[in-house]
């Protein structure tokens, strides 16, 4: 399939490739659907295997960002940024402004924030050339806080529904991945009494969660397996599918990453096996509410933000109810809720 035919099948507006030989920089743009507003999400730094791999996650990345946006209420279309290399060796203020360039020559059709392996000192630099960017260290700042606070309402709400509890306290929790929302996720349970199994290719990110919050490490091979009341993925997406759900030994799954499923098929799987899973931009949408609001605020309130990331708690019960009204999974009931959105504004405009 050539670029145009994935284009088309994912339903993609642009696709902008970039590079400058001076700084190394390589970067693939995807402005996946504005009928909302500007495209807005974050940049993503990773050092694919090959440009195929990029293309791939791009192209999810920023189709669940037009999803995230709208089922979040936020007046804002969908967007996604990749930079391909090693974030360790090619980071410089040179190579943020070379990016920012690229940023700049769309305009306001796409603003650009933090993701994986980019932060607010990144941002910063790419702020020096180009006003197209959001979740800036003068404004809203890192995004992270918010992300793990609406991944812990969103569980809340799952929990409601799937233990008719208001509490996690005495729960097991099996959480993959502790970077800065993951861990703040894993602060946020703890306070609430949970048990938590914990895992990162990152051993140091492990040992603190071991000696901060008493957590319990568990291999790459258990994390997936280990007896457990909620799966937590919270590292990069794609790690479920239809083979190895049927592994899980849980009953609710909600997490930070992204693209947690392979493909529909696995979130029907689950809806066979009874495991609630709480669709990933549905719950994670904390991050860009804080920053979508610095665009399309005209004063950024951090109260507002608060209140907005915690009604994520009530939309997560609304695809819960659809998914029951309509007997669909939770992953169809999320794509139809956020499509009635994009598609109502559509009809209006």
């Amino acid at each position: 399939m050539n670029v145009l035919e994935q284009m088309a099948d994912y339903g993609h507006e642009q696709l902008v490739f970039g590079r400058d030989e001076r700084t190394g920089l390589k970067t693939i743009i995807a402005i996946h659907d504005t009928t909302l507003g500007p495209a807005v999400g974050g940049t993503r730094f990773w050092d694919y295997k090959t440009e195929d791999d990029a293309l791939y996650d791009v192209l999810r990345l920023s189709k669940g960002m037009s999803l995230k946006n709208a089922a979040a209420g936020l007046k804002l279309g969908g967007g996604k940024a990749v930079i391909i290399g090693d974030p360790c060796k090619l980071k410089s203020a040179d190579f943020f402004h070379a990016y920012g360039r690229i940023i700049d020559s769309l305009r306001d059709k796409y603003y650009t924030a933090e993701d994986v392996n980019t932060n607010t000192t990144d941002i910063s630099q790419i702020q020096e050339v180009t006003a197209y960017v959001t979740g800036t260290p003068a404004i809203s700042g890192n995004p992270s806080p918010f992300t793990a606070l609406g991944v812990f309402r969103g569980m809340k709400a799952g929990i409601k529904s799937k233990f008719g509890t208001d509490t996690m306290r005495g729960m097991t929790v099996s959480v993959m991945g502790l970077g800065s929302v993951g861990y703040s996720l894993c602060e946020h349970m703890k306070k609430e009494g949970a048990i938590l199994k914990v895992y990162d290719t990152n051993p140091a990110a492990v040992e603190k969660a071991v000696s901060k919050l008493g957590a319990v490490p568990v291999s790459a091979e258990e994390v997936l397996t280990t007896d457990c009341d909620i799966f937590a993925p919270c590292a990069l997406g794609a790690v479920l599918n239809v083979k190895n759900v049927r592994n899980l030994k849980c009953k609710l799954i909600c997490g930070a990453a992204n693209n947690v499923l392979v493909d529909a098929a696995t979130g029907n799987e689950l809806e066979a096996l009874d495991i609630l899973y709480l669709p990933d931009y549905i719950v994670n949408a904390g991050g860009i509410i804080n920053c979508g609001l610095e665009v399309t605020e005209p004063e950024y309130k951090v109260e507002v933000v608060t209140d907005r990331v915690n009604q994520i708690y009530d939309t997560t019960l609304k695809i819960i109810d659809l998914a029951q009204e309509q007997s669909i999974s939770t992953y169809d009931a999320a794509e139809k809720y956020a499509w009635d959105i994009i598609l109502s504004h559509r009809t209006k405009s």
